[in-house]
């Protein structure tokens, strides 16, 4: 499994490194980008720069922030630019409600009772798609769903890195796929929506907006890591020849059963509730007043919905399993889930600064427009097109890690120009998260990378970061074909993207 030292692989790898090391902090970044907006909106005032609004036919300038008025205006809204900043609030709240089921046991249970429960034959498809599904809980997929397939393979007599890499191809490669939704779709659908208000004042744009194409992708994403484990990965590997020994992987105690059949009661009632407040015409969760889903409190407030079902759920697996005894071992499993949160908060106040000062000064608009009519005069077609912003997202990804920090940036930039080409901005977001997910699993600048390449030395020591890539290049390859094929056919097919979104304004 040694990689050469002189491989195309450690060469690219060494690049990507240097590359990366020489980035700043994702918060310095995005103060240094405001402090650049700032300097250039006087410098482009200078140069008294304007375009024409498509959609207004009025005349957009430059807005000079290098000047008292604009002075006044950064002091006096930086608070608000930071508190209204809209993923903030809901990554908060999602997390809240993930981390009581987290921290209860639940996630990690069911998790555990779907490898355990799968059929030897399906054992592969069963881990890869166990670690899709666990993007829903953030972080847990890594912390313990790859270690853990990597036991069962072991158990089962197969490569334990086998395992390693169906379940970091799943939880990494197919980041963006679910089917249900998670703590990222929320996340991504703020900033796609503070993006597109550059255009569109009042643009909306909800947490379930790629549901459909997310779904879809879901079982694709499963069955072609399934594919590459078995004829490419696996074969390359051979049988294990380590000193590992074969670990008991123990069964579903009495206490976790039983938090589960509580969890299953807890889940059904609410569904129940949701439903009861969805199919009747003049349910209580529909528009009271034109009775429409799509524009109603229960996509409003999908949000406040995820937080509760996390939190019944896990409180009921918890009041049955024991691991919950009273209200102080809820608020504990919440003030965990906030405790991660501290580098995110520091890195979204500068990026809320940023994205205000990208709004306030026009250049957003002004870059889209020129963008958008460049884009035009170069008759590069909608396929096309969207193929090339999946490859550049997926190239950004290789050195900065951050699924948010990067649409941060990019999100102010290509809504505005692909809306000004007809595209929605979930659109746009759809074909972000296809990039943004397909190299994870090569990128030395994820956050997990490290820890991956800790759990395959553990079952071979000369294991290491070229041993990694070269291993999971194939799934990004098949990953970023299979999942562009996807976008294409949703593309020519016109196919809704979730709930109240299309692929044309």
């Amino acid at each position: 499994m040694k990689a050469s030292s002189n491989s195309w692989v450690n060469r690219f790898l060494a690049i990507v490194e240097r590359v990366g090391n020489a980035l700043p902090h994702p918060a310095a970044l995005f103060a240094g980008f405001a402090l650049f907006i700032i300097m250039l909106s006087g410098l482009l005032s200078w140069f008294d720069l304007s375009v024409v609004h498509p959609g207004t036919h009025k005349e957009v300038r430059v807005v000079n922030l290098l000047s008292v008025e604009g002075l006044h205006r950064v002091l006096t809204d930086m608070v608000k630019n930071f508190t209204g900043f809209a993923p903030l609030g809901t990554v908060l709240v999602s997390l809240l409600g993930i981390g009581i089921a987290e921290g209860s046991g639940l996630i990690g249970t069911v998790l555990r009772l779907v490898v355990l429960k799968s059929p030897a034959r399906l054992l592969t498809f069963v881990v890869v798609f166990a670690g899709v599904m666990s993007n829903t809980a953030s972080e847990v997929g890594y912390v313990l769903l790859v270690p853990l397939s990597a036991i069962i393979f072991l158990a089962a007599g197969r490569h334990p890195v086998a395992g390693i890499a169906a379940a970091f191809a799943g939880v990494s490669g197919g980041y963006s796929a679910n089917l249900l939704l998670g703590t990222i779709d929320p996340l991504l659908a703020g900033l796609s929506e503070e993006a597109a208000r550059i255009v569109e004042p009042g643009y909306r744009v909800n947490p379930a907006c790629n549901y459909y194409f997310m779904a879809t992708s879901t079982p694709l994403i499963a069955l072609l890591g399934t594919w590459v484990t078995e004829r490419i990965v696996a074969p390359r590997l051979g049988p294990y020849t380590g000193d590992e020994k074969a670990e008991e992987v123990k069964p579903m105690s009495a206490a976790e059963r039983r938090g589960l059949r509580f969890a299953l009661v807890a889940a059904g009632l609410f569904t129940a509730f949701i439903l009861g407040g969805l199919l009747p015409a003049n349910g209580y969760l529909r528009d009271p007043k034109t009775g429409d889903i799509l524009h109603s409190p229960f996509m409003s407030g999908i949000v406040a919905l995820l937080f509760l079902g996390a939190a019944i759920t896990g409180i009921a697996y918890g009041w049955g399993a024991r691991t919950i005894r009273s209200e102080t071992d809820v608020m504990k499993g919440m003030a965990k889930s906030m405790e991660t949160l501290g580098g995110y908060i520091v890195l979204v106040f500068f990026a809320a600064q940023f994205v205000a000062y990208f709004n306030w000064t026009n250049i957003g608009l002004i870059i889209a427009v020129k963008g958008a009519e460049a884009l035009k005069a170069s008759g590069l077609g909608a396929i096309p097109l969207t193929v090339a912003f999946v490859l550049v997202t997926a190239t950004v990804n290789l050195v900065m890690g951050s699924a948010s920090a990067k649409w941060a940036i990019m999100a102010p930039v290509f809504i505005p120009m692909f809306m000004l080409l007809g595209y929605s901005p979930e659109f746009t977001q759809t074909a972000y998260r296809v990039g943004d997910s397909i190299t994870n699993i090569i990128s030395p600048m994820m956050s997990y990378f490290a820890l991956i390449v800790a759990l395959m030395q553990r079952y071979d020591a000369r294991a290491g970061i070229g041993t990694l890539v070269a291993t999971m290049l194939p799934y990004t390859v098949v990953f970023g074909v299979g999942w562009v094929l996807l976008l294409i056919l949703w593309l020519v097919l016109d196919l809704p993207l979730g709930f109240g979104a299309g692929i044309y304004l």
